[in-house]
């Protein structure tokens, strides 16, 4: 056991403080990891104000970044100083995860969501109390996570931890829904829908695969200059007459829409500004969506779900790196960095549109 300070929600919605608490030694399978940076998501927050009460107190953090400290007897590949991305977790075992598709693991909710490992236990423990955690197969609202190692991927030295720990989440969700899921071809029109960490980066990802042209729709106009800056062609506010001025721009309706917000009233409009045989991805957390199916028949629509982006981290993750170093895929651009302290400080910069990505870091 080692001692710790870890962001903890206390009960469903409420704040994160940030207390002393102790983590376990890595198991066979496992690395500790000592957190150098975390991405703040707005599933941290929609799953801290919905989570079970049961459940908590609760750590959250999903977009971790930081050095492996120590690594369990069976671990291959990883060493103590690596310094290295934390991602979702999955069992590399079943269909879905031999084949590629690892985010769609048939036992991803155990392992990613039920508070601690797939075995019900919690590396983490408050006060000699068992401390949920295991979100997303790490809980990297702490000093330092306890991760299996197929949540782990090594990066680049060189590679600025603020840069490295949106990749696990926000970013390779954003750019794997083009690039793995839709798999655009050149001159072929994407439209966004929310230009925040993972709209933006599945902006950065279209420009990056020769997309043309690329439209953003945002109601903060800061964020659609920003989307401007980075490639798009023309960003726009969701107002009225926003699906004649899409199909406008992109010559008739987009060939690709990527939805991030998770408003049903934006999924239906994206149909609109769809042209025939249109792709639909579908990436916010939301509720119940309604689509007039004779919309749906006449254009050929294709709705696509995707969590994680559709990716295998372990190969995805290194090329997401690549394109950054080859000024591709900017991803800085969209983080401003607070010390792990002010996390609270963090989530209310986020919500008022004021910050895309705020990333947590460390001393």
């Amino acid at each position: 056991m080692r001692r710790v300070r870890a962001a903890v929600a206390e009960a469903p919605g409420a704040p994160f403080t940030v207390r002393d608490a102790q983590i376990e030694d890595p198991r066979p399978y496992e690395v500790l990891v000592r957190t150098t940076a975390v991405g703040v998501c707005h599933t941290d927050l929609t799953m801290r104000d919905t989570w079970p009460r049961r459940l908590t107190p609760m750590v959250f953090g999903h977009e971790g970044a930081g050095r492996i400290e120590a690594v369990g007897a069976e671990v291959t590949g990883l060493a103590p100083g690596d310094q290295v991305c934390l991602t979702f977790a999955s069992c590399g075992g079943c269909e879905q995860c031999a084949a590629g598709h690892p985010a769609y693991c048939h036992t991803a909710r155990a392992r990613n969501l039920s508070g601690g490992r797939d075995d019900g236990t919690t590396p983490l423990s408050l006060d000699g109390t068992p401390l949920h955690a295991g979100f997303f197969g790490q809980s990297s609202f702490a000093t330092h996570a306890v991760v299996h190692e197929r949540g782990v991927v090594k990066v680049p030295d060189g590679l600025p931890a603020a840069v490295a720990a949106p990749l696990g989440c926000g970013g390779q969700t954003g750019a794997g829904t083009v690039l793995n899921r839709l798999r655009p071809g050149p001159g072929s029109s994407l439209v966004v829908l929310g230009a925040g960490g993972v709209g933006l980066s599945a902006l950065m990802a279209a420009v990056a695969a020769g997309c043309d042209p690329v439209v953003a729709v945002d109601p903060v106009a800061s964020r659609r200059e920003l989307a401007v800056e980075l490639g798009a062609k023309a960003a726009l506010a969701p107002g009225d007459g926003l699906v004649p001025a899409l199909r406008d721009l992109t010559g008739g309706g987009a060939h690709h829409v990527v939805e991030t917000t998770g408003r049903p009233e934006m999924a239906r409009r994206a149909v609109g500004a769809l042209r025939p045989r249109g792709a639909l991805a579908l990436l916010g957390l939301g509720g119940e969506v309604t689509f007039d199916v004779m919309d749906l028949l006449a254009k050929g629509v294709r709705v696509h779900g995707v969590v994680e982006g559709d990716s295998d981290p372990g190969r995805f993750i290194p090329e997401l790196v690549g394109l950054y170093a080859r000024g591709l895929f900017p991803i800085d651009r969209l983080v401003t960095t607070f010390p792990f302290e002010d996390i609270e400080a963090a989530v209310a910069a986020m919500r008022d549109g004021s910050v895309v990505k705020p990333v947590l870091t460390f001393t």
